[in-house]
């Protein structure tokens, strides 16, 4: 069984792989960078990315933003308030979006003439993590709430990054955040990668965050992590999320 499992699993992500390869390729044709944002729930992913888009539009930049959940239109709705183009993927219980349905809405929904597309994967740090989007850059973001083990309990998430922020740094104080293991923590599953401190409440962070990914869509040499997404595994009462589920997942998309 566990074979078997196994080899659904890498059929599902070599899908995946050529799918994001062909979508990288015809958005580098369209000028467009996609920045595909990883993080745990509660991160304050959503609130810094809505600065960050609030931002490029005061600058008149031409961005986009696509946010995923499994349910509701919440932060769809947090997001537009930048005066940003924004679209809500609701994935039916899916853990994280895939190059396909990705694709389906760069084809059908991105603005013309939009070189900047923030994707805001499903807030987890083990599923979206395996998956690639046909992404520029890779941000893993972690709030100073979380603790500073925990680069080292999802490596192959902070192992994948091009870029990791550290959010609500206005609470490391009260939350006794040592930094220092933090970053050596960082550093010893993803040698020589940026850490980007970022405060959404005061807009710490905001600008820096813009002018990277504006430096990469406009062809900076990005940090080359050790790992490139690997397979997770869900145990056999997950086995059926890779068949079943991922076949319906496109009903679940708002269209």
């Amino acid at each position: 069984m566990c074979d078997s499992v196994d080899e659904v699993t890498r059929a599902v992500l070599a899908k995946n792989d050529g799918l994001a390869a062909g979508l990288r390729e015809a958005l580098a044709r369209r000028g467009v960078s996609v920045v595909n944002l990883l993080s745990s729930p509660g991160s304050g992913k959503t609130e810094l990315l809505g600065r960050v888009l609030a931002r490029a539009v005061e600058r008149s930049l031409p961005v986009a933003a696509l946010t995923a959940d499994l349910a509701t239109e919440n932060d769809a709705g947090r997001l537009a308030r930048s005066g940003a183009p924004v679209k809500q993927l609701l994935t039916d219980g899916l853990c994280h979006l895939e190059a396909r349905q990705l694709r389906g809405h760069v084809e059908s929904w991105l603005p013309e003439g939009t070189s900047l597309l923030f994707v805001e994967n499903v807030g987890n740090l083990v599923c979206p993590a395996s998956y690639d989007l046909g992404e520029s850059l890779r941000v893993v973001l972690m709030a100073v709430t979380e603790g500073e083990d925990k680069p080292l309990k999802y490596p192959t998430a902070f192992g994948s990054a091009h870029l990791v922020v550290l959010t609500k740094t206005d609470l490391a104080g009260p939350a006794g955040f040592d930094e220092a293991a933090f970053e050596a923590n960082v550093q010893r599953v993803n040698p020589g990668v940026e850490v980007l401190r970022s405060c959404a409440r005061t807009g710490a962070g905001v600008d820096a965050l813009l002018e990277r990914v504006l430096a990469v869509r406009d062809g900076a040499p990005v940090h080359r992590p050790p790992l490139a997404p690997r397979p997770h595994t869900h145990g056999h009462s997950h086995s059926h999320s890779h068949t079943d589920t991922h076949e319906g997942a496109e009903a679940g998309l708002v269209p």
